[in-house]
């Protein structure tokens, strides 16, 4: 088997063992128990447990993007583009609640666990970046501009959906954090104005 999918492969058994057990159990061990592997494997394939989760953590993050990203479809109407990205996330987050608990497990983890912070900085800047991207392709097709930074709206939306995304895993509300979704809309829509031509 080649490296890149060996490692893929010890990847994908990360995220089960993860997702079923929990972070502080997907030791290398029941790791490579779980891909079938020996921990020879995992140690040609990763320089080190911190390596795997920032990898693990990539993956994940990726994944939930490239979902959002082939969902979306930006439109004339700013509040329809928005609402489309942001209901994109949110199908997403109910499709695949243990990953996403995961992810908050495996944030957690790293900010706790010297050498391990960058997992959780990485996994960050992907959520921002996206976030980022897609107002700016909002804003472009709608021909409005933000009137606030978009880096600020970006973590204001992530730090929202963040919350409606906890709140949820507790008392899995769909009704009313499908409602605080569209409160968000509205609220970036003050931020909104049309492009000076």
């Amino acid at each position: 088997m080649a490296a890149n999918d060996r490692r893929a492969e010890l990847l994908e058994a990360a995220i089960r063992v993860m997702a079923r057990d929990g972070v502080a159990k997907a030791t290398t061990r029941a790791i490579v128990n779980e891909a079938g592997m020996t921990l020879g494997a995992f140690h040609y394939c990763f320089t080190s447990r911190a390596q795997m989760l920032e990898l693990v953590t990539e993956t994940l993050t990726e994944r939930y993007v490239a979902e959002v990203r082939g969902l979306f479809a930006p439109h004339r109407e700013i509040r329809d583009s928005v609402l489309d990205s942001l209901h994109a996330f949110w199908k997403g987050f109910e499709a695949n609640p243990g990953e996403h608990q995961m992810s908050y497990e495996l944030t957690q983890y790293a900010l706790r666990n010297p050498g391990f912070e960058n997992v959780a900085k990485r996994q960050y800047e992907i959520f921002l970046s996206a976030f980022s991207s897609l107002l700016e392709l909002a804003a472009d097709n709608a021909g409005i501009e933000w009137t606030a930074p978009v880096p600020v709206l970006a973590r204001y939306v992530q730090s929202t959906v963040d919350g409606l995304n906890m709140a949820w895993l507790v008392d899995r509300n769909s009704e009313d954090s499908q409602a605080a979704l569209e409160m968000l809309a509205d609220h970036l829509l003050l931020h909104a104005r049309p492009r000076a031509s």
